[in-house]
């Protein structure tokens, strides 16, 4: 009895390693030549990839905002990404804020 149950921990244990991922949410203000230059485009299509799901914005002042929910690694990817940016752009610099996700998205969208 004693191996079953070792056996069956053992094999939870494994699940729960497996089916773990800590969900989170970030709004990234992206700054540089981020307008005009298929930005908003290229970080839908990155984070379609990455399954994360969100919106990306053009901001009055020239910059780029990213509000994006998935799991963590998924997210640090992403941020990865935006520092890189489309082919066209050059991004000087990443604000990046962690929060709580909202789970309100069901995918990845171009706002306006």
């Amino acid at each position: 009895m004693l191996k079953v149950q070792m056996k069956l921990y053992s094999s939870l244990k494994n699940i729960h390693k497996v089916t773990h991922y800590k969900m989170l949410a970030l709004k990234a203000i992206v700054s540089g030549k981020v307008q005009g230059v298929w930005f908003r485009d290229s970080t839908c299509k990155e984070a379609s990839k990455l399954n994360i799901v969100g919106w990306v914005k053009n901001l009055a002042d020239g910059t780029v905002e990213v509000r994006a929910e998935g799991n963590e690694d998924d997210l640090r990817a992403l941020v990865k990404w935006l520092h890189i940016g489309s082919t066209r752009s050059s991004v000087n610099k990443v604000d990046v804020e962690w929060m709580d996700p909202t789970v309100e998205l069901s995918q990845f969208e171009m706002r306006f």
